[in-house]
């Protein structure tokens, strides 16, 4: 017995061995117990680390000083990266959609596009909406415009809903503010300016086959009445925001925003605000003076907390103050977009602490040995790892954070650059959404509000999301193999 659990913690297939059953455990909890993914990851964590024969002391720390431990230091440093930039993302998120923005801006898109090009305005509307907004709330969004626009352009729905879901997909799995690519960013060190730039060239093309190219083929095989029921309920509820405008009731002030709509160029120059500010930062350390006054204003008004804190100030004000609110109801606004952040913040926190586990039992290195002798590029590791927990456990978000824990300490002292790392990054993020199917909630929210059957669905966004996952590692891994 004494002879196997020391082959288990000090040889290279022991390790890797004690690694792959900890993945098991993972996926058995999440998946046929129910675990939620915060309890299994925690529970697998303590559990790798005690098998791996790691010191009490290194994984919890002392009744005195627990501060440097693996447990602390593996939530602490991966939440004091992320949970602002979160936090920020959220309200502007919110503040955005409950100014109307999206209402303007679909209706200027579909003026632009005609009602023929009513699919590409709806994939640039999720696109553009996709940076501020979390997936699950842009489809409770832009929903409602994704139906009119098809009762308008007529065919079927399928051929305006896949443009949009494509946008809100790639910008949730490739862009900053959301929790992959930000917790992705803090895992392995790349800043989120590459992250962004990365991010767009990576998943634009796989937006624009998946959701354009592909939308438009299986939208004309794959038929799907718009309901009836849904338009009316619409124009039910836009009667009583008119009602509600007339009165002098609570109702009044939100009515009358919804009735002075902002300007598309404010909600885009909103958007941008925080997108270029980081960019900004980014391409000054490159190309400015080390020390220099103009690159630290570039720099402090482009740390990625900074640069949203601005434009939520700026979204506040234009979009809240000017337009009647008051700051109680921006404060209740900002509490109530906040709520769903608890539970993410918890479950990322807890992936960075099983990466961290793996890394001090030297699983990592072993892993690093194994692939070099296999001849396998770091790249397509990662993109393997990420899409086997993706498929097996649903969650885009545990897969990218349990996969970019796993292939951190591979990418530790090998001098790749900031956009090598972003690359192997942009790897991870297209594997954690590959294959969405029935234990993936995207794949039942998509399902429920677009009228399809579950049949439908895999036909038409599992396929979409495969081939964005597809295409947004290849075109990672070609610009890895020409630079790295």
């Amino acid at each position: 017995m004494g002879a196997t659990v020391d082959w288990l913690r000090t040889t290279t297939p022991g390790l890797l061995v004690l690694c792959g059953l900890a993945i098991a455990v993972l996926l058995f909890t999440i998946i046929r117990v129910k675990l939620e993914p915060f309890i299994a990851l925690l529970l697998v964590s303590l559990g790798l680390a005690l098998a791996a024969g790691l010191p009490v002391s290194k994984i919890v720390g002392t009744p005195l000083k627990a501060g440097e431990s693996l447990l602390e230091t593996g939530f602490g440093g991966i939440l004091g990266h992320i949970a602002v930039i979160i936090g920020l993302g959220t309200v502007l998120g919110a503040i955005l959609e409950r100014s109307g923005g999206a209402d303007v801006l679909t209706d200027r898109l579909l003026k632009i596009f005609g009602d023929k090009g009513a699919p590409v305005a709806m994939g640039l509307l999720g696109l553009i909406f996709g940076i501020p907004l979390f997936f699950d709330i842009g489809i409770f969004v832009l929903a409602p415009l994704v139906y009119v626009a098809a009762k308008r352009g007529g065919g079927s729905l399928v051929r305006y809903v896949l443009p949009m879901v494509a946008g809100l997909s790639m910008t949730h799995a490739f862009l900053p503010p959301h929790p992959g690519p930000v917790a992705l960013g803090g895992l392995m060190g790349v800043s989120l300016g590459w992250l962004i730039l990365v991010g767009f060239i990576c998943g634009v093309p796989g937006f624009i086959v998946a959701g354009i190219v592909w939308g438009s083929w299986i939208g004309k095989r794959v038929l799907v009445e718009v309901p009836e029921e849904f338009l009316v309920a619409e124009a039910n509820k836009e009667a009583d925001k008119v009602t509600a405008g007339k009165s002098d009731g609570p109702g009044a002030t939100t009515a009358a925003a919804v009735q002075r709509p902002p300007s598309v160029a404010l909600i885009g120059g909103i958007i941008a605000i925080p997108l270029i500010l980081i960019l900004g930062a980014t391409f000054g350390s490159q190309l400015l003076i080390a020390n220099s006054q103009p690159l630290e204003v570039l720099t402090f008004l482009g740390t990625p907390a900074v640069a949203l804190l601005i434009a939520v100030l700026i979204a506040f004000y234009v979009l809240g103050i000017r337009r009647g609110s008051t700051v109680q109801e921006l404060g209740t606004l900002t509490s109530e977009s906040l709520r769903p952040v608890g539970m993410l913040l918890l479950v990322v926190g807890a992936g960075a602490f099983f990466g961290k586990v793996i890394s001090a039992t030297g699983i990592g290195s072993a892993l690093a040995e194994t692939m070099s002798a296999a001849g396998l590029p770091v790249i397509v590791l990662a993109y393997i790892i990420s899409c086997g927990l993706r498929i097996a456990q649903g969650s885009a978000t545990v897969a990218i954070v349990t996969t970019g824990g796993i292939v951190a300490p591979l990418v530790v002292d090998h001098g790749y650059s900031q956009f090598s790392l972003a690359l192997i990054a942009m790897a991870i993020a297209a594997g954690s959404i590959i294959l969405s199917h029935v234990n993936d909630g995207g794949f039942w929210i998509i399902s429920k509000y677009f009228n399809m059957t579950v049949k439908q669905t895999l036909q038409t966004w599992t396929v979409l999301e495969t081939i964005l996952s597809v295409v947004g590692f290849a075109v990672a891994a070609v610009l890895f193999a020409l630079v790295a």
